[in-house]
């Protein structure tokens, strides 16, 4: 079978949302061309996989705890982790290109070494993520998709939790973050139907942000409109 076929039968997947932006300053355009291919994680796109041979954690990370935050936006929280927890590696998993463009001078400019990033569907990392890799998940002011047709699009579904809480370790945690209602209870509804329990034993562990939060643009521009946040933490089940 060629790789243009075993691409052909790759899973036809919906993608919502955007991959690019405003016009990339020159120093962002530099970035994606000169930095992003060593922190890329390799063998995840079909292209360069698609067989989907699994990844070896050990060969890319050796012993480090292995952290997630999918959809990092601009990359403060994920930058702000790496720096505060240098033993551990961190993936940062985001399809919207102005965003990685943002990260990798965060990187640079923060001189970090325990950063890989996927500019793409988290799916496809699942794909090839083995069992029980990751330590602790955030998804932080996911797109809220507020329209009642779209709540199929947002990502606390059985299409990404089956395959998240699959890569995660019996024990890890998942923190949730957002501003929008609809989005707390659809994410109290799905998620632990799909292997996760729901840590908060009264108001303010929802209330209160986690220990070492760093506030995202995402937060400060819900807070400048007046919503509130919500901070969910779960548990995988063993």
């Amino acid at each position: 079978m060629t790789d243009r076929q075993r691409r052909a039968n790759a899973p036809w997947r919906n993608f919502y949302g955007r991959r690019h932006g405003k016009t990339l300053r020159p120093a962002q355009r530099a970035a994606l061309e000169t930095d992003l291919g060593p922190l890329r994680l390799p063998g995840v796109d079909w292209d360069a996989n698609p067989n989907r041979t699994p990844l070896d954690p050990a060969a890319l990370f050796g012993r480090r705890p292995i952290w997630l935050e999918i959809g990092f936006g601009g990359g403060e929280h994920l930058v702000h982790q790496a720096a505060r927890h240098p033993g551990v590696a961190l993936i940062g998993c985001e399809p919207f290109v102005n965003g990685v463009a943002m990260l990798l001078t965060r990187i640079s400019s923060a001189g970090l070494g325990n950063v890989r990033i996927h500019p793409g569907d988290a799916r496809d990392l699942f794909d090839v993520l083995p069992a029980a890799t990751v330590q602790k998940v955030f998804m932080l002011y996911p797109d809220p998709w507020p329209k009642k047709r779209h709540h199929r699009r947002r990502f606390v579904t059985p299409e990404h939790l089956e395959p998240l809480a699959r890569v995660m370790v019996p024990g890890a945690e998942l923190r949730v973050a957002t501003d929008i209602p609809d989005y707390v209870r659809q994410t109290l509804e799905q998620v632990p139907r799909h292997g996760f329990d729901w840590l908060a034993e009264g108001p303010q562990d929802w209330r209160r942000p986690w220990d070492g939060w760093v506030p995202t643009r995402y937060e400060q521009k819900a807070l400048r409109e007046g919503r509130t946040p919500h901070y969910l933490t779960f548990r995988r089940r063993g």
